[in-house]
């Protein structure tokens, strides 16, 4: 399973590394991620998140939840830059600033048009991480 936090939420299900389900809601990641992980009718073996850059909130919550989902149900549990689902892309950050990556792999604010988000068709080529803590660029205010 591969989940972006954007909104709209989106949440991917892979079966041998291949995309074959994808599943979105336009709730908050809190109601949304517990909604989908208590219905979810598939074996899940693993769980790809994307880490940020993006809402402190928002990704504190999703990692708790997702990251107390796989501990309890003893499970592999990666990360990703959010970069790796738009393309590289600047992600959205307020109403007039984006997450922009520049050359050099340092992330910043900037005045940019956000990409889109979409759930890649095979897992070969994310450069998947295990240090999953949230990679919020900016603390909470």
């Amino acid at each position: 399973m591969v989940a972006s936090l954007a909104s709209p939420l989106l949440v991917g299900v892979y079966e041998d590394g291949v995309l074959v389900r994808e599943i979105s809601s336009e709730e908050h990641a809190s109601e949304g991620l517990v909604h989908i992980l208590r219905t979810f009718k598939f074996e899940i073996d693993g769980i790809i998140y994307a880490n940020g850059p993006g809402s402190f909130m928002g990704l504190k919550v999703a990692y708790v939840i997702l990251r107390t989902f796989c501990l309890a149900k003893n499970i592999k549990f990666e990360a990703v830059s959010g970069f790796e689902l738009n393309g590289g892309a600047p992600i959205r950050a307020n109403k007039a600033f984006c997450f922009v990556r520049g050359e050099n792999g340092e992330v910043r604010l900037a005045k940019a048009q956000a990409g889109e988000f979409r759930l890649p068709p095979t897992l070969s080529n994310l450069n998947k991480s295990e240090d999953v803590l949230p990679n919020y660029v900016i603390g909470a205010v």
